[in-house]
């Protein structure tokens, strides 16, 4: 029997999909979590084989607990409305299992499980297209500068933070604007938050 948590915080999503999996003959859910938090909990007490994980929860995400559990023996399926290159590959650095899209049918998230179980990585294949399409194309000093930007930091502050000058600052900011193709600082901040850039 294949033990399972499942961490999602709709509530109403979690029960079907703990009825669904528990309509299977080898799959049992013998635990719900409504955020990381308590799904690292439960993983620890329950010691499931499996841990199907959302990511954009309160309290823990599912790619913070994710990480946690790489160390724990419990195998992790993402399971996310999110097709967002910037949280598969930091799922990849996580070692996740598998990392499938909320809209696959629950045939489609049942056989994964027993392929995960049974030694496979299975990942959705529109996030394996993309994986070899869009890079991150800022440097480290330009991720700095627009993490800055959205805390809310002006020029003079990010120029004192980062000891550059403020003229530094600014040609940092057009060149972020420029590779990142847009004309101001939200929609640069915008467009970084949906690829998954920041950390």
């Amino acid at each position: 029997m294949i033990r399972i948590v499942i961490a999602e915080d709709q509530r109403m999503l979690l029960g079907a999909l703990g009825s669904l999996l528990d309509l299977e003959d080898d799959m049992e859910v013998v635990g719900k979590a409504n955020n990381g938090e308590e799904a690292l909990a439960l993983v620890r007490s329950l010691q499931p084989d499996i841990c199907i994980m959302d990511i954009e929860m309160p309290i823990k995400s599912g790619l913070d607990a994710a990480e946690e559990l790489k160390c724990l023996d419990c195998k992790v399926i993402i399971l996310t409305t999110f097709a967002i290159f910037g949280y598969f590959e930091r799922a990849m650095k996580a070692g996740v299992n598998g990392y499938l899209l909320k809209d696959s049918s629950s045939e489609e998230l049942a056989s994964s499980i027993r392929s995960v179980m049974a030694g496979k990585r299975i990942y959705a294949p529109e996030l394996v297209d993309g994986a070899y399409g869009e890079e991150n194309p800022l440097t480290e000093r330009e991720r700095e500068v627009l993490e800055l930007i959205a805390n809310g930091k002006n020029t003079k502050e990010i120029a004192s933070q980062l000891y550059i000058t403020t003229g530094t600052v600014r040609n940092y900011i057009s060149v972020i604007l420029d590779k990142l193709q847009v004309s101001n600082r939200i929609e640069a901040i915008t467009r970084f938050k949906e690829k998954g850039w920041f950390k």
